[in-house]
This record gives C-alpha cells, sequence and structure tokens, in this order.
C-alpha cells in the first residue's frame, strides 16, 4: 500500500514540473509589444459625408500654357540708322526743291502710297540712291518692271514703273552711288503717259524677304 502512494505522488509531481516548465518556455518566447504613442488630432471643422475634397494646389509662378504670353515679333530697327543714310536723288537732273511728299498720300484699295512719285520725261536714267546689291529684277501688276535694291543697313530701296533696265543689269550685281540702273518709263498702273519713278525705302529684317520691312518716307531723306 504504501508502494503504490509513492507511485501516484511521484506522478503528481511529475505533472506539476512539466507544466511549469511549460509555462515558463511559453512567457520567455513571447515578443514584447512596444507601446505606440497616439497624438491628439489637431482641431478642424467637421467634413460632411459626401463633401468633395479641395483640388490640389496649383504652381503659382508657371501659368498655363495657354495664358503665356507670345513672344514678340522682332521688328526691325529703324531710327538705328536712318540718319547716318545719305541718299541721292534716284532720277537724274531732279533737283530736292522739285520733289512732292506724297508718302502718305491715299491710293486705291484703301491702301498708303508709303513712297513718292518722282516725275521726269520719259527714258530718264534712274540712278542708284546709294551704294548696295541688286536683289530682285521683278515684273509686278501694279509696279510694272521694277528693282529691288539692298543698301548698306539692311533697307531696300524699290524703284517701280521703269521702262527698263540698264544694259547689263542683273540680280547679285554691285552697284555704287550714282550708277545707272533703269530708265524713267510708265509701265504698271502708273497710267499711260504719266511718267515717273515709284521709289520705296524699306526697313527689312530678312533681306531674302525683300518684300516686307516697315516703310519709312524717303521724302526728307532726298530733301537734305
Amino acid at each position: 500500500m504504501g508502494a503504490v502512494k509513492a507511485r501516484i505522488l511521484l506522478c503528481v509531481l511529475f505533472l506539476v514540473i512539466v507544466s511549469l516548465v511549460a509555462f515558463a518556455i511559453r512567457y520567455r518566447t513571447r515578443t514584447p509589444v512596444p507601446a505606440i504613442e497616439v497624438l491628439p488630432l489637431p482641431p478642424s471643422e467637421p467634413v460632411a459625408i459626401g463633401t468633395p475634397l479641395p483640388p490640389p494646389p496649383t504652381d503659382p509662378v508657371a501659368p498655363p500654357p495657354e495664358e503665356m504670353p507670345a513672344a514678340a515679333a522682332p521688328e526691325p530697327a529703324v531710327s538705328n540708322f536712318v540718319s547716318t543714310l545719305n541718299l541721292i536723288i534716284p532720277v537724274a537732273g531732279v533737283k530736292p526743291e522739285q520733289l512732292i511728299d506724297t508718302f502718305d498720300a491715299a491710293r486705291s484699295e484703301g491702301r498708303v502710297h508709303d513712297a513718292i512719285d518722282i516725275m521726269a520725261p520719259a527714258g530718264t536714267p534712274v540712278l542708284a540712291a546709294a551704294d548696295g546689291r541688286i536683289l530682285k529684277l521683278f515684273q509686278s501688276e501694279r509696279g510694272g518692271t521694277t528693282i529691288y535694291q539692298l543698301g548698306p543697313n539692311q533697307e531696300v530701296f524699290y524703284y517701280a514703273h521703269l521702262a527698263g533696265y540698264a544694259p547689263g543689269l542683273a540680280e547679285g550685281n554691285n552697284v555704287r552711288q550714282g550708277d545707272v540702273i533703269a530708265y524713267v518709263g510708265d509701265t504698271g498702273n502708273a497710267g499711260p503717259g504719266n511718267y515717273h519713278l515709284h521709289f520705296s525705302i524699306a526697313v527689312v529684317s530678312d533681306p531674302k524677304r525683300y518684300w516686307e520691312g516697315t516703310n519709312i518716307n524717303p521724302y526728307p531723306l532726298l530733301r537734305r
């Protein structure tokens, strides 16, 4: 009887020891969870359910592409050289006091003349107003037989209503002031017998586009 009690006591003691070991193992393998600090939310106005969120902020420095200002087209600097132009009257024998300022005179289709007409008999020599190069010899409906000459300062001299060109004149020729380049006529819309030279000056930014430019009045330049 004593042996049976001893065995029962050993079994109970064994079960207690196993339970203690299992509890110790479970406690040592559990990873402690760090405490999370919860910050208080800043006070704000309540947002109603369904209220749309505000749009994302836009860059206040760069305006949208459609609002970017267009770059201004370069304009020829007229005043930079007008005072330096030294021209002669481009019609032989015409004196300064014979010139008439027709630069602002009205023309057909609402146009402004933008040139002066120098009256002279048919066949009077037309002279190069300054040194330069012949850009274009052109037959025009309005101007008739015409010459475009590039001057020394990016200006284009335009001679129109010519009876014809001087012998040997060609595009690309260099001419000196006073050279005979053509003869006074009445071609184009001048009208039969209305012999004169239509003379204009335009400042261009690109000599290849010699027909475009800012017109300046030749009258005060030829009168001085």
